[in-house]
């Protein structure tokens, strides 16, 4: 179960622990509440005084870098900044980020390639609201069958490699990976499949391989026989920027108190997940997994403070692969908020 801390908004928690036990992970159906609706005029009692909007949509893709923003919610943090939070999932980076743009969800949490994509590209104006994760050791990798097509990273020259999605931060990484490595990252074939589904595709023999995040690295192992080839955030990569919680820039100019009470939270949230024992039981409930597989996950480092120079490498990898054609300035992206 996820610990409770005040008792102030502890049954909306308490049906929020109900909906992970029976869906895995917190799928809600609302779409109302939204930052720019008209329902919430009213401000509402943040910690530091009045937010402009109470209630807010989170949306995310699946994985544990979502653990901080759970903790938060199961232990009143939203509650104690004056915030409602509705948490919904999306199957991608990309999707979490159509729904922002579609008006469905205020905050979402992606990683940071499809922000600074659609930023570049003019499709939106995003700001970036907090950090969430950057890559540890062996949690983002590449997996392949045992004594299948691909037994090291020299074999993947040519293969079908399974993503969660492309113009991502899965393939992007991977092609980085291959060219650190002198391999022709050209030569690969990119297919897309939802993390739930990989590990299972390289065991039909579907693809060649495919690149994994933690917890399923750890379950694909445990219920299709998977083995790592390679831990692709080395290198160029090591502790590379992995996912954060980006916001419309209209939304962090209209609401700069919602925006900094929702930084406040997450910024406690991220402190206390840094405790192992802290966050194995939300990620059981977050990931819909057991005890045993959550004591066996190779945690990311978590994170809520954004750094500009850190958070430039992105983009600066995303020019270098195509993604994006010319050099973006990460810091002008970071949200700011004047409270004052």
């Amino acid at each position: 179960m996820l610990h409770h801390g005040t008792t102030r908004g502890k049954s909306r928690r308490s049906r929020l622990a109900g909906m992970v036990l029976s869906a895995g992970l917190v799928v809600s159906v609302s779409g109302c509440g939204l930052l720019s609706g008209e329902d919430e005029a009213a401000e509402s009692q943040g910690g530091d005084g009045s937010v402009e909007k109470s209630a807010i949509t989170v949306a995310h893709l699946p994985s544990i870098d979502v653990a901080p923003l759970y903790y938060a919610e199961s232990q009143g943090y939203f509650d104690d900044e004056g915030l409602d939070v509705t948490i919904e999932q999306a199957a991608s980076g990309q999707a979490a980020t159509q729904k922002m743009l579609g008006g469905d969800a205020d905050f979402v949490q992606s990683s940071y390639v499809p922000f600074m994509a659609a930023h570049a590209k003019g499709t939106a104006d995003i700001k970036i609201v907090s950090d969430a994760v950057s890559a540890a050791p062996d949690t983002f990798v590449l997996v392949a069958e045992k004594d299948g097509p691909v037994t090291k990273p020299e074999d993947l020259e040519g293969k079908k490699i399974a993503v969660s999605a492309t113009g991502t931060i899965a393939d992007t990484m991977v092609m980085s990976y291959m060219k650190a490595n002198g391999l022709d990252h050209e030569s690969v074939e990119f297919v897309q499949m939802s993390f739930p589904d990989i590990a299972a595709g390289v065991a039909n023999g579907d693809v060649a391989a495919g690149t994994l995040i933690e917890p399923f690295i750890t379950m694909g192992a445990e219920a299709h026989g998977v083995t790592t080839v390679a831990d692709i955030a080395t290198g160029p990569t090591e502790d590379f920027p992995l996912a954060g919680y980006g916001a419309l820039a209209e939304t962090v100019e209209q609401n700069p108190k919602t925006v900094a009470a929702f930084q406040r939270a997450m910024e406690k949230a991220t402190n206390d997940v840094q405790d192992r024992e802290i966050v194995e039981p939300v990620i059981q409930e977050t990931a819909g997994i057991d005890a045993d597989i959550a004591s066996l996950v190779n945690l990311p480092n978590f994170h809520a403070t954004l750094d500009a120079s850190r958070l430039q490498r992105v983009p600066d990898l995303m020019v270098e692969f195509g993604l994006i054609d010319e050099k973006l300035d990460a810091d002008g992206m970071i949200a700011r908020p004047d409270t004052t």
